[in-house]
């Protein structure tokens, strides 16, 4: 899957164990009606986010997924995460093109 927007955080990496590290972050999307979502890369796709900063456009491929983790109750919980896997400057970004000159015939010269 792949969704296109604007990085509105970047976090720093989180070393959760000796074996496993993640750093999230959020990408505001570019639809009719914005939406922030939270993606989370993990081991040594931590670096991904070294060339970005807050602000830049950016388009993002990732996975779902899913676990079930039952806490020390019995009770059965259902996480999701979105893991990116892959991110890149959004290069059909709209840009300030320059306008060749617009012929009037209406002009009163």
């Amino acid at each position: 899957m792949e969704v296109k927007g604007t990085l509105k955080v970047v976090n720093t990496t989180q070393v959760v164990s000796d074996k496993f590290s993640k750093r999230e972050f959020v990408l505001t999307t570019n639809d009719m009606y914005p939406q922030d979502i939270l993606f989370q890369l993990t081991q040594d796709k931590c670096t991904l986010l070294d060339m970005f900063k807050v602000g830049d456009k950016v388009e993002v491929s990732f996975n779902l997924r899913g676990r079930e983790w039952t806490n020390p109750q019995g009770e059965v919980k259902y996480f999701n995460s979105l893991e990116a896997w892959k991110i890149f400057k959004d290069t059909n970004v709209e840009h300030n093109a320059i306008d060749a000159p617009v012929e009037n015939d209406n002009l009163p010269f």
